[in-house]
């Protein structure tokens, strides 16, 4: 009987895995697995339940990871297995909020019918980002949007979508401080005061598709870079604007590219988020594509 440990978030989304979650155990136990639980008690515990777990037992702890929670949880636990090392085959049931992630892959938002799909064992091997020490799943990102879809009203974006997220970010342009940095990848080198930056691997940022590009793979050893620079004049900042909310990348103050590596520098520590979740405060980053990194069941 193949052993399946099963990482869930009992927070994620206001809780709503809890009235599913003897459901799903029993999708799992019919379709042949020996389950093992464990509830996240607090921040990084999946990572950590993880870093003990491969201390005791290496690669035979299970046969099978599956977690549930939003796309923190599956950063915790996709860096678990990177920080040991451990090819153990991944499934995700989203039960956040944003669930960024379950989009790339498809995976469906009715719970059960995302542990079903796990059980039929479809295997998909994905990129991974590192960075600095830590590896993250599908964003690291810095300046103007990187917190607005987790403080933008739920029923708005459902009302109005991809226009609710610009408009949030839109609102704080005039207060926001830009930072200098100095980004250099693969054939890149360019210095300049960025209002925003992010670094992606999928087709989905705050719960909005296609705002990261039209050809995105997310097996193709590339991030997907967009940097939005400070505007110099009023004609750049309502250009940029006008940019943002038709989705072209094409205005003067921003830039579009893919690139396997980057390092970016800063006279001034930059607040970061990694997959939605706080990343710290760095005046340096290196930012690497892992090829083909973790297997998913999806």
């Amino acid at each position: 009987m193949e052993k399946l440990l099963f990482i869930y978030n009992p927070h994620a989304g206001k809780g709503k895995i809890r009235h599913k979650l003897s459901d799903i155990m029993d999708i799992f136990v019919k379709a042949g697995f020996s389950v093992s639980i464990h509830p996240t008690q607090a921040a990084h515990d999946a990572t950590n339940v993880l870093n003990t777990l491969a201390q005791r037992y290496g690669e035979g702890l299970c046969d099978l990871i599956v977690c549930s929670g939003g796309d923190g949880t599956l950063d915790e636990v996709v860096d678990g297995l990177m920080q040991k090392g451990l090819k153990i085959p991944l499934g995700y049931i989203p039960a956040g909020t944003t669930n960024d992630f379950a989009k790339n892959l498809e995976i469906p938002a009715d719970m059960l019918k995302a542990a079903e799909l796990i059980c039929q064992k479809r295997s998909f091997v994905c990129d991974v980002g590192h960075f600095n020490e830590k590896n993250f799943v599908y964003i690291a990102a810095f300046g103007l949007f990187t917190d607005v879809s987790y403080e933008t009203n739920q029923d708005v974006k459902n009302m109005i979508g991809h226009t609710a997220y610009l408009l949030e970010g839109i609102r704080r342009l005039p207060d926001l401080k830009a930072s200098h940095m100095r980004i250099v990848a693969d054939n890149i080198d360019m210095e300049d005061e960025f209002l925003f930056g992010m670094v992606t691997n999928s087709v989905s940022v705050g719960g909005f598709k296609r705002i990261t590009g039209e050809r995105v793979k997310l097996d193709d050893g590339l991030f997907e870079v967009t940097l939005i620079r400070k505007p110099k004049n009023p004609f750049e900042q309502g250009n940029l604007l006008t940019n943002l909310m038709t989705r072209k990348f094409n205005a003067d103050c921003m830039h579009w590219f893919t690139a396997s590596h980057l390092s970016i520098s800063a006279p001034e520590a930059v607040a970061w988020t990694l997959d939605g979740e706080f990343g710290g405060l760095h005046d340096s980053v290196s930012i690497k594509n892992i090829p083909r990194a973790v297997e998913f069941y999806c």
